[in-house]
């Protein structure tokens, strides 16, 4: 039997966990037996999308996680592996829980997540920038960088609480045996915090990027203008060797490139403080997946015997946020923010997208959720059990006091700017996503439907996947590096707000067209929008894990029907919208391990994003 069948064979009855040779239990791990849930049924034929995905997912596993793809990204990466676990627990869970451990196991003691985890067997010259560029070891020393692994200082988006809550729900007694949660919960809440403090850089409760490979979508023209005020690197300063695997037609530019470089060298050379740098970014799709994860978050700690409430309450206050400083009722759409750009003396709007919308209340928003936050941190604390409780002293230390000299080094830069700032009137797919929100207004979830399938995204019509910038836009190319191209990440996140907000027939259609266009792709990075080209790395990681969910679909809405009919019997009501997520995660009604009781859903991921160069 060779390796692939193994991950991929039906379990019947009570067996060990699947695990191929090559991914050796994780240290503290041990043989324990499987839920028996089906997995996938052996006698599809050889040829089928399950297997081939499957293969893929095998062939690019390196023993502890899994690359990309082998050219052009030979180490691991941050929301990757997120996407590609969501995809694994379908195969094996423990090798879905095996990625996020070695990912979280990189992390900074501030809290970050790095967005690269790089693999010491690599040669330097085969990704750059490198290790050597990086110098995470040494430059990162303040913020608490691991010793032992080197990574770059940079994040990637916040999708690894809401993986690990569906990596958990895969197989709960094999979670539960290993103490899969206990074990990430205070990481990740590291990492929330991180992101909540150390980056509210525009003061109004959102998190900031402070690079363009940050947010994912690294080559966007969103970033066009915030980096025009960036002096690039020399060109001869560094090597590319990402045009040793694409075409420079298909790439960032050579004077983008340079920017992106400039950036990252100022940044280590600061000791990868934050606030000090001349980009900071306010995107609509990564706060979005911080409030999903925000959710999913509240419900691991649920499981492990602790309220949520302040989580899912933050949660709620964060989409109010995002709402109030990034969404344009007139265009239909959110759009990024940037921090540092326009005139602090009209409000920091630029004239395309209208007046100033902040409210007086901003200030006063931030500082209740800060007060708000405080409180929280401290009553969670007095309600954990023992697991949550024993997040290691040295990583909670290191990272207050990490974000105490951040914001202390900052405080004079960020003081000397508006933080006020300008929306970016460039449409990216990136401000369609916050459709995955359950607490997103009903008027606004409706809109963004409606501009989804109109003239600038063409879904459902002109084009057969969301392209990732706007058609009709003066960037606009349908094979350059998130210029235009389709990803299946983010036509996946699409597909699951269609579901969350009741449009299930456009759900249904989009399903059909990503497991198609994987097929036919040969499970593409990227696809051209309208025909479906493959474009970029083939054989690609998320490509192939996110096919695997999409093809796990049907067995979860037949879940969640059944779901449905013991809810009406037993007069259980959930918040409007959240059963059309139950739908698409299928998943019954979450009831606490350590309580038993009946609990309403606060978020759709309680039932249950690679960018360009990569940095």
């Amino acid at each position: 039997m060779d390796r692939t069948t193994q991950l991929t064979i039906r379990r019947t009855g009570t067996t060990t966990p699947a695990r191929t040779s090559g991914s050796p239990a994780p240290p503290g791990s041990h043989e324990i037996t499987h839920s028996g849930a089906h997995v996938y049924d052996p006698d599809r034929p050889t040829g089928s999308l399950h297997l081939r995905a499957a293969r893929v997912l095998e062939g690019n596993w390196t023993g502890t996680s899994t690359v990309p793809s082998h050219g052009l990204y030979p180490h691991q990466w941050s929301w990757d592996s997120a996407f590609i676990a969501i995809g694994l627990r379908h195969l094996s869970p423990l090798r879905a829980q095996t990625e996020l451990e070695t990912l979280l196991g990189a992390q900074w003691g501030d809290g970050r997540i790095p967005h690269i985890v790089f693999n010491p067997s690599v040669p330097l010259d085969a990704y750059f920038p490198s290790p050597d560029f990086w110098r995470s070891s040494t430059a990162g020393r303040a913020a608490g960088a691991p010793r032992t692994v080197q990574t770059s200082g940079i994040v990637q988006p916040p999708v690894h609480a809401l993986a690990a809550w569906l990596v958990h729900q895969a197989d709960p007694g094999l979670s539960r045996s290993r103490s899969f949660l206990s074990r990430m919960y205070p990481r990740l809440a590291a990492w929330h915090r991180y992101l909540l403090h150390r980056r509210d850089l525009g003061g109004g409760g959102l998190a900031s990027v402070v690079h363009p490979w940050e947010q994912g979508m690294d080559n966007s023209p969103c970033w066009d203008a915030p980096l025009s005020r960036v002096t690039p690197a020399a060109p001869r300063s560094f090597r590319r060797a990402d045009l040793d695997h694409g075409s420079a037609e298909d790439r960032p530019t050579d004077l983008d490139y340079g920017r992106y470089v400039r950036l990252a060298t100022d940044y280590r050379d600061g000791g990868y403080a934050d606030g000090a740098g001349e980009f900071a970014v306010e995107d609509p799709a990564f706060n979005a997946l911080l409030i999903a994860s925000e959710h999913a978050l509240a419900a691991i700690a649920q499981e492990l015997g602790a309220a949520g409430t302040a989580r899912h309450a933050r949660a709620e206050r964060l989409t109010a946020a995002l709402v109030e400083r990034l969404w344009d009722p007139t265009e239909g759409m959110f759009f990024c923010r940037d921090v540092y750009g326009g005139d602090a003396r009209d409000g920091g709007e630029s004239g395309a997208l209208g007046s100033d919308r902040r409210s007086p209340e901003s200030g006063a928003l931030a500082s209740e959720r800060r007060s708000s936050e405080s409180g929280a941190h401290g009553s969670e604390r007095g309600s954990r059990s023992g697991a949550l409780g024993a997040e290691p002293r040295s990583t909670e230390s290191s990272a207050h006091a990490s974000e105490r000299r951040s914001l202390q080094s900052s405080a004079h830069a960020s003081e000397q700017r508006s933080r006020t700032g300008a929306l970016i009137p460039e449409r990216s797919v990136a401000g369609l996503l916050p459709l995955i929100l359950p607490a997103l207004p009903r008027d606004i979830a409706a809109t963004l439907v409606r501009t989804a399938g109109g003239p600038h995204f063409g879904l459902g019509g002109i084009a057969r996947l969301a392209p990732s910038y706007d058609l009709t836009g003066h960037a606009f190319d349908p094979h350059r590096y998130w210029r235009g191209p389709a990803w299946f990440n983010t036509n996946w996140l699409l597909e699951r707000g269609l579901r969350l907000h009741g449009e299930h027939g456009r759900a249904e259609e989009l399903r059909a067209a990503l497991l198609e266009t994987a097929d036919t792709s040969g499970f593409a990075e990227y696809v051209d929008p309208y025909t479906g080209e493959a474009c970029g790395a083939l054989g690609f990681s998320w490509t192939a894990a996110l096919t695997l969910d999409l093809l796990h679909e049907p067995a979860r809405a037949d879940q969640a029907d059944r779901a449905d009919r013991v809810d009406h019997s037993t007069h259980v009501v959930s918040h409007p919208g959240h059963r059309a997520f139950d739908k698409a995660q299928g998943t019954p009604p979450h009831t606490s391990h350590a309580s038993h009781t009946t609990h309403t859903p606060h978020s759709s991921f309680e039932t249950g994003a690679k960018g360009g160069d990569r940095g």
